[in-house]
């Protein structure tokens, strides 16, 4: 790997870079560079150690939400350019190589911080231990998502260490290790709540660890048997630690969902205050202020300027058809559902996080001084004029955006972002426990039922569910289907939605042969777009009449770089690659 063998020259611009982020806890992501150090000095205060971990607060590691939300790469959104992992046309890099810059940077501080035992206790510097344990778990956790199997390594190796050139250790090896760093985290880090816009928490790494042992777990069970399965897999091991780190979660009584008691207002809201200091769900968010960071790269943010139009990016027909009705069952042959023939009636009725996750007719879609408000109509009527406007399923992304927000200049918007929620350790619990198959009311009421008492939905009663006969898993039991269907609709572009099908081997029954539909072409008139044989908005239909081409036997998993091959040859090739 290329990567490990630069010079220490390198590891010491990390701790230059580290600096851009040096501040005091409240205001950590947002300060402006300070003054470079010398390694010489490094590593005999606990500042030094607070000085070299701020370089992992950054957009790799804590993904902001986007301009028009993060599942452009999913079945929830389409975008103008089709991701070429879902349509199946990436090819092996000759030149890349694998992102194992991180790791050898959090590796030297592990080599180097226990120079500060000397002369400090540890009492003094265990937040920022266990912060470079989060971070190298996360880091990893990157990694496996993307390559499955990876090198363990946890030292930073020079030019003539062996392993260099040493295989790549099994998926759930690493997912063991990385779970274990995260226990060390949760044990070194603050327990406090915390503002959540400066450093992390305890709470923070449990949720992590959740996140990780449900997938992993997850993708032993549902790869089992194919060549991206695990030797001897234990998916209930896995379970039972996501349960485990979820439930100490919602015992500290720290978090819970945010709620005004406006069931037609508050999830929509929620994506669009101002500051999350005292907020209960928000476990730790991003803060932007113009006065301390303006100018600087790292904290440019235009979220909603973009989203004042749609840009190519919108919500497809899948995710729409996925909200259950008023009453808690779902739409097909529901006498709640009003039908396809306008938006309006199409919203009617049905889970009030449709239309605020999707943009409703009536709403004000810009406030600006001097000029009348904008409506979704006025933008949607726009739609083939120009790029800008384009909007391919005619489902426009509303959760995000704030009409009423005021920036300074366009790309420098004081709009924050939401980087980890508890309404996610919730689904993780109910996820874990109904894999288990221990899942009881209980649970429910303790996880979903939060979730649609926030709006108003009817809570899901285990011996009561309703068959669809639209599931997505069939073959999968009621409740596992129903709580995702809850996780799509709740977490729906955020990030999310990628990772779980992929988790699930799911790409078969969601993506391959599949296009990406939209609304009811009729209803706007002018309309360019091409239409399927029912009438509905079909953008890719001359693109790809096959739908998607995700290769099954290969897309689940990136390509190991022909580099990295030739430098280390006991680093195999990825399924079907």
């Amino acid at each position: 790997m290329n990567y490990i063998m630069k010079s220490l020259k390198t590891i010491i611009s990390f701790i230059a870079f580290g600096i851009v982020f040096t501040g005091c806890e409240k205001d950590f992501l947002q300060r402006s560079p300070l003054d470079e150090v010398e390694d010489s000095a490094f590593f005999t205060d606990p500042e030094h150690l607070k000085t070299y971990v701020n370089q992992f607060y950054n957009s790799t590691i804590f993904i902001r939400y986007a301009n028009h939300g993060n599942d452009f790469d999913s079945d929830n959104q389409i975008r103008i350019n089709i991701d070429q992992r879902l349509e199946g046309t990436r090819v092996i890099s000759s030149t890349g190589s694998i992102p194992f810059a991180s790791v050898r940077s959090i590796n030297y501080f592990f080599d180097n911080y226990k120079r500060v035992e000397e002369k400090h206790a540890l009492n003094t510097y265990k937040q920022y231990l266990g912060e470079a344990y989060f971070f190298r778990a996360v880091i990893y956790f990157n990694l496996l998502q993307d390559y499955g199997d990876i090198p363990w390594i946890t030292t930073e190796l020079s030019s003539e260490s062996p392993d260099l050139y040493k295989p790549r250790d099994p998926r759930n090896i690493v997912a063991d290790n990385i779970i274990a760093q995260l226990d060390s985290a949760a044990k070194y880090l603050t327990a406090d709540k915390t503002s959540g816009a400066g450093r992390i928490n305890k709470w923070m790494a449990l949720l992590m660890q959740s996140r990780v042992a449900l997938y992993e777990g997850t993708w032993e069970k549902y790869h089992n048997g194919t060549d991206f399965g695990v030797a001897n897999p234990q998916p209930a091991k896995y379970f039972n630690k996501a349960v485990e780190a979820a439930d100490k979660i919602m015992t500290s009584n720290l978090y819970d969902v945010y709620t005004t008691g406006s069931p037609s207002t508050d999830y929509k809201d929620l994506f669009a205050l101002r500051d999350y200091s005292t907020n209960k769900e928000v476990m730790f968010w991003k803060k932007y202020d113009n006065n301390l960071s303006r100018g600087s790269s790292a904290f440019v943010n235009d979220r909603n300027f973009r989203m004042e139009t749609p840009s190519g990016n919108t919500i497809t027909k899948q995710l729409a058809d996925s909200y259950l009705a008023i009453d808690g069952k779902p739409i097909t042959g529901n006498a709640n559902f009003m039908g396809y023939s306008t938006l309006k009636l199409e919203g009617q009725n049905r889970d009030p996080r449709f239309f605020q996750t999707i943009a409703s007719p009536d709403d004000i879609w810009k406030i600006a001084a001097g000029t009348p408000n904008k409506f979704w109509k006025e933008v949607y009527d726009k739609r083939n004029s120009t790029a800008d406007y384009n909007a391919p399923t005619g489902y426009l992304i509303v959760k995000g955006y704030n009409p009423n927000m005021i920036y300074h200049v366009q790309q420098f918007e004081e709009t924050p972002s939401i980087l980890y929620r508890y309404a996610e350790v919730l689904l993780n619990y109910a996820e874990a426990k109904a894999e288990l198959g221990t899942i009881d009311q209980a649970d429910i009421n303790k996880t979903i039922k939060k979730l649609r008492d926030r709006v108003g939905m009817p809570n899901l009663i285990l011996t009561n569910i309703t068959t669809d006969p639209k599931w997505d898993f069939p073959t999968l039991s009621p409740i596992i289907n129903e709580i995702r269907r809850e996780r799509r609709v709740e977490l729906a572009l955020e990030g999310f939605r990628l990772p779980d099908i992929l988790r699930w081997a799911a790409a078969d029954e969601l993506i391959f042969g599949k296009r990406p539909k939209g609304f009811l072409a009729s209803q706007h008139p002018a309309n360019t777009t091409p239409v399927d044989n029912e009438g509905f908005l079909d953008p890719y239909k001359n693109t790809i009449p096959s739908g998607y081409g995700f290769k099954l036997n290969r897309d689940y998993l990136n390509s190991i770089p022909v580099s990295e091959r030739v430098l280390n040859p006991a680093l195999t090739q990825n399924p079907g690659w």
